[in-house]
């Protein structure tokens, strides 16, 4: 794996943390409202890895990757709450 795609999984990792923290100490009504919030933490912490590479090369790919990512975890995460 290469130095740049070792800037996408920083951004996976935090966001199954903050799902996990979140299935653990929030109530099923407020479960959506932080879940929302760590998608938004997501998308800013995605920029600020990407801006602190300092490297324009494949910029957008990196930062899509990161965010899909993260989108995916927080929609099975939503899902499976929803179930429980």
């Amino acid at each position: 794996m290469t130095w740049q795609k070792w800037s996408v999984v920083p951004v996976w990792f935090l966001s199954l943390v903050g799902v996990i923290i979140i299935g653990a100490a929030a109530s099923a009504d407020m479960r959506v409202t932080w879940l929302a919030i760590t998608l938004a933490g997501a998308v800013v912490l995605t920029f600020v890895i990407q801006i602190a590479i300092q490297r324009k090369e494949r910029f957008v790919a990196r930062a899509t990757a990161s965010i899909v990512g993260a989108l995916a975890v927080v929609a099975v995460a939503t899902a499976v709450f929803a179930i429980i």
